[in-house]
């Protein structure tokens, strides 16, 4: 019960969080950055349920490894959490004017807060599938795993803040690798709650116990006697 109710929350957040975000990207007025979509009119509200739903999908997987396995995905768990906590943050302080040039305190906190979820998701998924057995679910989330950490390298290379940046001309496509970064984290999210709620727990993948050798004739014959 607790892993379904885990992937539908998890499944359900991310979904909810994917179709706001979508709305602003193909209703509103083109922005930079997600976030961006915060500061024109109508954009606000999408931008807060998007960020606030992923918040939601991560805390739903972190109770459900809470619950199904504390011990091993301790680590795990508390970079969901930092994940979204940064959410969280990023919605409640919004980002600056991209045409500003003073940054002022809410959009250092808002900066800081996303960069803490787009880094914590990534390790959190290789923490959760390192050292598990080989199979397509937790390949999966070892793939997505590293497919975001790639993403975010390349997003942080091409941002216009990056020295990096004006070699690979990034001011002209950093926007794109942002909408690419944050599809590969939802996918990750998603990956991991279904990878972990479909693994075969412990009493069913062992095998039960034979019964005990009742030993050779003659010792059998010895007993009897």
């Amino acid at each position: 019960m607790i892993r379904k109710r885990t992937v539908w929350g998890t499944v359900i957040g991310t979904m909810v969080s994917f179709c706001a975000l979508a709305y602003a990207q193909f209703a509103l007025p083109e922005q930079p950055l997600l976030s961006d979509y915060a500061l024109v009119s109508g954009g606000l509200p999408p931008v807060l349920i998007g960020m606030l739903a992923l918040a939601g999908a991560c805390l739903s997987l972190a109770y459900g490894l809470a619950s199904m396995e504390p011990v091993r995905t301790a680590a795990a768990r508390v970079l969901l959490l930092a994940g979204a906590a940064g959410l969280m943050l990023s919605a409640i302080f919004p980002t600056d004017p991209g045409s500003s040039q003073i940054g002022t305190l809410s959009g250092e906190i808002h900066r800081w807060a996303a960069a803490v979820f787009f880094t914590s998701l990534p390790v959190a998924g290789w923490s959760l599938a390192r050292g598990r057995a080989a199979a397509p679910g937790w390949n999966a989330v070892k793939a997505m795993s590293v497919t975001s950490a790639l993403s975010l390298a390349f997003y942080l290379a091409a941002h216009p803040a990056s020295i990096t940046s004006p070699l690979i001309n990034g001011a002209t496509y950093y926007g794109l690798l942002e909408r690419g970064l944050v599809v590969a984290e939802m996918l990750l999210i998603v990956v991991m709650a279904l990878a972990f709620a479909g693994r075969r727990t412990a009493a069913q993948t062992t095998e039960p116990a034979r019964p005990a050798e009742a030993g050779p004739p003659e010792r059998q014959e010895r007993l009897a006697a």
